[in-house]
């Protein structure tokens, strides 16, 4: 989808093609939600004392910002935009896929509880798919490319390392084909997508494509999961 209305529809036409006064009411909501709403949040989390910073792409920023909430020793997650070339990019700039941005969750998160190997670990195998080309799920286009950008030598180690450790045991059928890219600017999306999934749960993009996500977390780390997610 290349538009916000695009993708809270797209799902809910295909479940119900007569929807028609139903989605006009969603677009009505969505205007109305997002009139209320700042711009944009008014700065990015700061690290405290030893906490830590890494940033993931993998499709939708909804789904894995809802993902990356849910788990213990992360102290904020931030949807957002990395990786392109314009600065401050819109989410409709961004949608057109010619700023070369990736939607993107920048995630605050205290090594003490969780490190970054099992930040890894959650977002190969739960939070997207790293086989998917430039596209994840319903979603097409090189904005929901699978990325991981490391902010040192030591994030661009660890992953180098998950990632050949995933070829080697041949988790997946298919090539992963995430990048492996160095951390430049990451600039947070509009307000109205940050904690998306938490304030929408019963959306039906949510429902179909995201929440399935976090039941999955839930199931395969609950020694990592918690609920509430976090702020």
């Amino acid at each position: 989808m290349h538009t916000l209305s695009g993708r809270l529809l797209a799902p809910l036409l295909v479940l119900f093609p007569a929807a028609g006064p139903v989605a006009a009411r969603l677009r009505a909501q969505v205007r109305e939600e997002t009139a209320a709403m700042p711009a944009r949040p008014a700065g990015l989390p700061a690290p405290a004392g030893s906490e830590k910073v890494a940033v993931f792409a993998g499709g939708c920023f909804w789904g894995v910002e809802g993902v990356f909430e849910h788990l213990k020793g992360v102290k904020s997650a931030v949807s957002g935009y990395a990786g392109g070339t314009v600065a401050s990019p819109s989410y409709e700039e961004v949608s057109s896929a010619e700023t070369g941005h990736a939607e993107s969750v920048r995630v605050v998160y205290d090594p003490a509880v969780i490190s970054y190997d099992q930040l890894l670990e959650v977002f190969f195998n739960v939070a997207h798919d790293p086989t998917q080309l430039n596209r994840q799920g319903p979603d097409a286009g090189t904005q929901y490319r699978s990325v991981v950008f490391y902010a040192d030598a030591a994030q661009r180690k660890s992953v180098e390392a998950y990632v050949a450790k995933l070829r080697a045991a041949k988790t997946f059928a298919r090539p992963i084909v995430t990048e492996i890219t160095p951390l430049g600017t990451f600039y947070p999306a509009e307000s109205y997508h940050q904690h998306y999934m938490e304030r929408h749960p019963y959306q039906p993009y949510i429902l179909i494509n995201d929440a399935p996500k976090v039941a999955h977390l839930r199931k395969a780390f609950p020694a990592l999961y918690q609920d509430p997610p976090a702020d």
